[in-house]
């Protein structure tokens, strides 16, 4: 999972996404969801950010998206996996802002 300072440049940054290995031309550039494939419109597109990735002669950027139903299941894991790891969380997760950040993607999903 990115590191905690990116909640403050979008909170779907912290959602991981699968490896670019076996996905179509279409999810790696956003025209499909990155998780289940479906073709995706403006109206209907989660916008993902700006990744990028590294390769041997350097860097490129990759601009995923997906639909709100698989955005929604990413936080929703994302979250799971979280609470496990937070002390923040298990003291009062209230004032996580990573669970702050990630708690409005999940519900948005359902």
């Amino acid at each position: 999972m990115p590191s905690e300072a990116s909640t403050t440049a979008s909170p779907l940054l912290l959602l991981p996404l699968p490896a670019l290995d076996g996905l179509s031309q279409e999810q790696v550039r956003g025209a499909a969801c990155i998780w289940c494939g479906v073709r995706l419109v403006t109206t209907t597109a989660v916008d993902l950010g700006e990744r990028r990735h590294r390769r041997l002669d350097g860097v490129y950027s990759t601009f995923p998206r997906a639909c709100r139903g698989c955005a929604g299941e990413a936080a929703v894991r994302a979250l799971r996996d979280h609470a496990g790891q937070c002390e923040q969380c298990v003291d009062d997760a209230s004032l996580c802002e990573i669970r702050t950040a990630l708690e409005p993607i999940a519900r948005e999903g359902r």
